[in-house]
């Protein structure tokens, strides 16, 4: 386990699923500890409802969730930079991330999180899809930042 870093930003392809949840999981399990953020390579999408719906069952809120992308992020002044870690979640993100991030020393590290936006034909289906997804990133997290802060949060 590596050391706790102080801000994380979560990115994926449109930040609508996976870095929504992540960032909704960081911010449950371990509070304060860490700055965190999420953004999208595109932000052309609304966060996923199934994405809403998963979260939800474990007691964290996406619903008000406005998607963003880097480049808004650079619009508003948010400065990569200012982040210790980036986490992607998906390929496309990763390129993003290291290219906008070649002149700063800061961590990049790739978490490859199942995208289950195409999978699943019932409803049912499509829900054990997202909760997979979920479930890897909150392994994930837990395998690299340690427990979340009470056992509760699980």
């Amino acid at each position: 386990m590596a050391d706790f870093p102080q801000s994380v930003l979560f990115c994926c392809d449109h930040n609508a699923v996976r870095s929504p949840m992540a960032e909704g999981l960081m911010k449950q399990f371990y509070g304060q500890r860490a700055y965190v953020q999420s953004a999208g390579v595109r932000n052309d999408m609304e966060v996923d409802g199934f994405s809403v719906a998963v979260c939800q069952e474990l007691g964290i809120e996406l619903s008000r969730h406005r998607s963003r992308s880097f480049d808004e992020m650079k619009e508003w002044g948010d400065d990569l930079s200012q982040f210790d870690l980036i986490v992607a979640l998906s390929p496309a993100s990763q390129r993003m991330a290291l290219e906008l991030t070649r002149h700063f020393h800061l961590d990049v590290e790739y978490w490859p999180i199942l995208d289950p936006t195409g999978l699943g034909e019932s409803r049912d289906h499509k829900l054990s899809a997202y909760r997979q997804a979920r479930d890897q990133i909150r392994d994930r997290m837990i395998a690299r930042f340690g427990p979340p802060r009470d056992a509760g949060a699980e």
